[in-house]
Parts: structure tokens; C-alpha cells; sequence
């Protein structure tokens, strides 16, 4: 193929993405008929059709799928380097996006960001907080934040956190009117306020003695997808909860919750930044890592 051909396979790709030859040629500020010519050009050329196209919408053929896949990661490649090239100056610029949960984000990215952002005011940093897992490359994330259990391989992992520790918790009246789990398996007689996770699960209790995995599937009246709300519940004497240690931490030393089941809470790898192994990283990027990297 042509080099003369990389302009139209960059349109062909502006397309795939945007299903719209409007939102392309905005995007790409080319002129809908060009656009159109330069795509019926490539078809020509490749004696393929690659896109199949009504009055509503546009779509992919199976040959405009089987190119997607093959190009766009090296488009998105070149892309990236001639950003970095063109942040070698002094002040770091430009978005950095991240998809993670909200506590990684509060305890960790939010220390970090507050502070580069201050001090250098030409980097933006967008944190997309969600609890499910997400696909940072199809959703154009510069990079996402996961516990290190759950890490692809394929991704750069740098860590930037500590190990973390969960803790079961309930308030003194819930105990004292209804006794204390001496087990983990004791639980399934009692109130428990469960976790809704993003893709529509319910958490299950994870706990871990002796080398002795146990999950717990735990009932109650009460669902909730916030863990503001699920402490508020707690507190409240509605029943007992399953959290990361540091959200109860203050509660449990000022005797507003009192923590049970302590020693089947085993520590567990803690969170990575992760971001695929072949993206260059921007200057901005880079910045925000070594200022998220965790050294003990």
C-alpha cells in the first residue's frame, strides 16, 4: 500500500470510531465530501467494502472490522509519540484520564493530583470514579487503578499503594442486642448490609486464616451501592458491614463501631496504576506517576 494511503486509512478510522461521517469531518475539520471520497478511494484500493452506511448510521463490515483491529492501535501508537515529542518542554501539559474506584481515588490520586495541579497549572487531570472494571483503551483512559489481584497482563502495573486489610464492623448496640459472630460462618445469622458492585454483584465477604479462604455470602435487609451510605447504615445499628480497614479505622478506636473477626482479615495486594505496555507516556503523565508511585 501507498503511503498516500495513511490519510485515508486515518479517516476510514476517524469513522469506525465516531459512526458518523458529520462527526468525523468535524473532527478531523475536512469537509463531508472529501471525507466520502477519500473513503470510497480506500475501498477502491482495497477492493473491500469497509463501511456499510444508511440515513441514520454507520457500520462496520466484517473486512472494516478486521482493518480496525489491525490499524488503529498503530495509529493510536504514532499519536501518542508525537504527543510526547511535542510535551519535551519545560512545564508538562495536557489531560491525564483515569479510570478508578473512589478509594483509591481519595486516599491516593487526590493527595497527588491536588498538588500537581496547583503547581502546574497547563496539566488537567480528569478521575472517572467507577467501581466495575473497565477497558482503559477502548475508553481513551491514559490509565486505571486496580488492586493488584485483578491486573491484565498485558499492562505496565506500578504500585501505589500499601497492602490493604478489610474490617468487619458493627455498632455496640447491634452487638448487644444480638451477639457477637464468634466466626465468619456465624454470620449468615445476622443483618448484613451488603455492597452493590458496578456490574450489578453483590460483594461477597472475603476472609482469610491460616491459609483458609472463605467467602461469605452474606443477607440482610439492605443493598446499597455507596459506602457513605452503607457506614451511615452501620452506625445506625441496621446491622454489620465488610469495608476496607482505614474507612472504619477512626470509628472503631472512638468506639462508635467495634470490629470482629479480626484475625480471619488478612492483608491482600493493595492498588496499581496500570496503562498499556506500548502507550508512550506524556510528560503530564509521567509527572503524576512518580508523584503516585509508592515507596515504603
Amino acid at each position: 500500500m501507498q503511503r498516500t494511503d495513511m490519510g485515508g486509512l486515518a479517516m476510514f478510522i476517524a469513522v469506525a470510531e465516531e459512526r458518523s461521517f458529520t462527526k468525523a469531518a468535524a473532527r478531523l475539520g475536512v469537509s463531508q465530501s472529501a471525507l466520502s471520497h477519500s473513503i470510497r478511494r480506500l475501498e477502491q484500493r482495497l477492493d473491500l467494502r469497509l463501511l456499510t452506511r444508511t440515513t441514520r448510521s454507520v457500520g462496520l463490515t466484517e473486512a472494516g472490522e478486521r482493518l480496525m483491529e489491525t490499524v488503529a492501535p498503530a495509529f493510536e501508537e504514532i499519536d501518542a509519540k508525537i504527543v510526547s515529542l511535542t510535551e519535551l518542554r519545560t512545564r508538562p501539559a495536557g489531560t491525564v484520564r483515569i479510570s478508578t474506584s473512589e478509594h483509591a481515588a481519595r486516599t491516593l490520586l487526590w493527595p497527588a493530583v491536588d498538588i500537581i495541579t496547583r503547581e502546574h497549572p497547563d496539566v488537567k487531570v480528569e478521575l472517572n470514579i467507577q467501581s466495575g472494571l473497565t477497558d482503559i483503551v477502548a475508553e481513551r483512559y491514559d490509565a486505571g487503578v486496580r488492586l493488584g489481584e485483578r491486573l491484565d497482563q498485558d499492562m505496565v502495573a506500578v504500585r501505589i499503594g500499601p497492602r490493604l486489610r478489610m474490617a468487619t464492623v458493627g455498632s455496640p448496640t447491634y452487638f448487644e442486642q444480638h451477639g457477637v459472630p464468634a466466626a465468619p460462618a456465624d454470620l449468615t445469622d445476622h443483618a448484613c448490609i451488603n455492597l452493590r458492585m458496578a456490574g450489578g454483584s453483590i460483594y461477597q465477604w472475603e476472609y482469610e486464616k491460616d491459609g483458609r479462604e472463605l467467602k461469605v455470602k452474606a443477607d440482610g435487609q439492605l443493598v446499597l451501592n455507596d459506602v457513605d451510605l452503607i457506614l451511615k447504615a452501620v452506625l445506625s445499628g441496621h446491622g454489620i458491614a465488610h469495608l476496607v480497614e482505614d474507612r472504619v479505622a477512626p470509628l472503631v478506636e472512638d468506639g462508635s463501631l467495634v470490629r470482629i473477626l479480626e484475625d480471619w482479615c488478612d492483608p491482600f495486594d493493595g492498588y496499581y496504576l496500570y496503562y498499556p505496555s506500548r502507550r508512550q507516556p506524556s510528560a503530564a503523565f509521567s509527572l503524576l506517576l512518580g508523584a503516585l508511585r509508592y515507596r515504603e
